[in-house]
């Protein structure tokens, strides 16, 4: 049985992350001892980060808001700074060394029109 968003979510963003292969474990470390500074911010309702079964596909975020301001301010915020400054780090480092991220990401906001 699929559950709807929290009535209170009338916005989705979904982050597609791609990861060059040996960077797939270092993605999923990043997660795993995340800050969750994220939980702190006003509007932010709850989170997923899903894995491809194929493993060649993008790693999804999939995050759930009660609207586009909240999210914004997320952006925009130092718990961002805070929630991405590892996997940040990683990616000035391999330019640092001329060599293409390590990750790059594709990001969509929805609305929700139907529970």
């Amino acid at each position: 049985m699929t559950k709807s968003p929290p009535a209170k979510c009338n916005v989705v963003t979904i982050n597609y992350i791609h990861c060059q292969a040996h960077y797939r474990q270092r993605f999923e470390e990043l997660f795993a001892t995340r800050a969750h500074a994220i939980d702190r911010v006003p509007g932010f309702i709850e989170m997923h980060v899903l894995r491809p079964k194929d493993m060649e596909s993008d790693y999804l975020i999939v995050s759930f808001w009660e609207n586009e301001a909240a999210f914004q301010s997320w952006t925009t915020s130092p718990e961002f700074i805070e929630g991405h400054k590892r996997g940040f780090e990683d990616i000035r480092q391999a330019k640092e060394r001329g060599e293409e991220p390590p990750m790059t990401s594709d990001f969509k906001i929805y609305e929700v029109i139907a529970r």
